[in-house]
């Protein structure tokens, strides 16, 4: 081989290596873009999952503390109709044993039922199951001893004999099934006696 044939061998060799280093270092940069691309990419989606699930639990517990404002509103209205309820009851109870403003006290009474019947009603749909069976309890005791009155009260010199019991049996049947409804209502809120 002729010397200037190995100049122009060397001087291709040269260019060529010059040309592939170019080629190869532009092909790095171009893979460390992409990885960097990559990489922020990644960065974004972790932050954005990271904010969603941020987002939710504040959604979640926003939501805890709106039902259990739901609940207690709930409560406070079942437990008050409820023993209003039962103080009507027994303000009739004394009307018609002295026969005394009976007209007023029924129509008491009643107003008394229908609001009960409608916070009971509300409750259905907002309370937990174990509130509910201690308020179905009270409610069907609260029904008894206003079947009891109302049959009684009827007829209040027939039954004059067992108008007379009838307070002491709201105290033993009816009062102590509204302090376990009130204890579960409490004990769902987390108020400790």
């Amino acid at each position: 081989m002729d010397a200037g044939w190995v100049g122009l061998l060397i001087a291709m060799v040269g260019v060529a290596g010059t040309l592939g280093a170019a080629l190869l270092t532009q092909n790095r940069a171009d893979h460390t873009k992409r990885m960097e691309l990559q990489a922020a990419a990644e960065q974004r989606r972790e932050e954005r999952g990271h904010a969603e699930e941020l987002l939710r639990a504040e959604q979640a517990r926003q939501w805890q503390c709106e039902s259990l404002e739901r609940r207690r509103t709930c409560y406070i209205t079942l437990n008050t109709a409820s023993r209003q309820y039962l103080t009507a009851m027994t303000n009739y109870l004394y009307a018609l044993q002295h026969s005394e403003d009976v007209d007023t006290s029924l129509k008491n009474l009643e107003a008394g039922r229908l609001a009960y019947r409608d916070s009971y009603a509300e409750s259905q749909m907002v309370v937990p199951d174990a509130v509910l069976r201690a308020s179905g309890t009270a409610k069907r005791r609260l029904n008894a001893a206003y079947g009891k009155l109302r049959k009684y009260g009827a007829a209040p010199s027939t039954y004059a004999e067992e108008l007379a019991t009838l307070e002491s049996e709201f105290h033993d049947e009816v009062w102590p099934y509204l302090g376990v409804l009130k204890q579960s209502m409490r004990a769902d809120l987390g108020v400790d006696e």
